[in-house]
């Protein structure tokens, strides 16, 4: 792939909580700005991913516990050595001599081919440092506001000692903000691996990989359906392609939401240095959904799509 991309992925949350801190509150900035790690919108990619039966090397996955000398046997983690051992079918990877072997197995894993991986097993110290680079998503929306609910369990405690506990069903939280507008910068540099190439272990960042990225950011959030993230949705993409020797700054900044009386509002002011920059932008793509968003300030090249169905319109 001879081109850059550059662009925005938005992730609307109204009544869940898109990424929570230990406290299982939305996490915030020291000055309590709420924002999304470049993790949460990793995962549900990866488990889309996963889901396909693509590769998927950093995920959890779990296994039964040996249970030798009598002990219970239980559900762990596996180790990322095991996880590589079982994606890959080896029985042992303390064996493999060869780090070319392990090089090529680490790049067809499609979590690796798009983000990386830090690799320190069994002797093979690897740091790959990956062709798409995601920033923190910045919540652009002024209202929100975490809501905690109590949840009734149908079951007692039958672990507390307080006699008038015991006869009760305990009780439990869920914290969700009211509404959250996340937008996550990215970058794409197919010449991250132009020194693995040369090594012979991958045929580089190609178009393939990064249409399969593309198909993968604008619809992983929407399916990714679990307690706390059903209302969280892909609401906005925008991909900037350009030369492969044209760099850009980090596209989110550019990017203000509103909210008006019928619609959601998304303000872009990038459109002035982006139309200046000519046969340098080879194209431009905004996905949204017209039905709820109302787009604001959308450079010349642009073509708009409705992402929930892509098509052109």
């Amino acid at each position: 792939m001879n081109k850059r991309v550059y662009g925005v992925l938005g992730i609307s949350s109204i009544m869940a909580n898109w990424n929570a801190d230990f406290s299982g509150y939305p996490k915030t900035t020291s000055d309590g700005e709420t924002f999304g790690s470049d993790k949460a919108l990793k995962y549900p990619m990866k488990k889309m991913w996963e889901n396909e039966g693509k590769k998927v090397l950093y995920i959890k996955s779990m296994r039964f516990s040996d249970g030798k000398k009598g002990e219970e046997v239980t559900l762990i983690p596996r180790t990322l050595k095991e996880r590589y051992e079982f994606l890959f079918q080896i029985d042992d990877l303390k064996n493999c001599k060869d780090i070319k072997e392990v090089l090529k197995n680490l790049m067809t894993a499609v979590d690796v081919k798009n983000f990386g991986a830090t690799f320190a097993e069994s002797g093979s110290n690897i740091s790959i440092t990956g062709a798409v680079q995601i920033g923190q998503g910045f919540n652009k929306y002024e209202g929100t506001n975490p809501e905690e609910q109590q949840i009734l369990s149908p079951f007692r405690d039958s672990n507390d000692s307080k006699e008038e506990v015991k006869k009760n069903s305990t009780l439990g939280t869920k914290i969700v903000s009211n509404e959250a507008h996340y937008f996550y910068p990215f970058v794409i540099n197919p010449m991250a691996y132009k020194e693995l190439v040369e090594l012979g272990v991958t045929e580089g960042y190609t178009e393939e990989d990064y249409q399969n990225f593309r198909r993968t950011a604008l619809v992983s959030a929407t399916s990714f359906a679990t307690n706390s993230k059903v209302g969280c949705e892909n609401e906005f993409a925008l991909f900037v392609e350009t030369k492969a020797d044209t760099y850009l700054p980090s596209l989110s900044e550019y990017v203000a939401f509103e909210k008006t009386e019928t619609k959601n509002k998304i303000i872009l002011s990038c459109a002035d240095f982006l139309d200046q920059m000519g046969d340098r932008i080879e194209t431009i793509d905004i996905y949204y959904n017209p039905q709820t968003t109302i787009l604001q300030g959308v450079p010349q090249k642009t073509s708009l799509y409705d992402i929930r169905t892509q098509k052109e319109g």
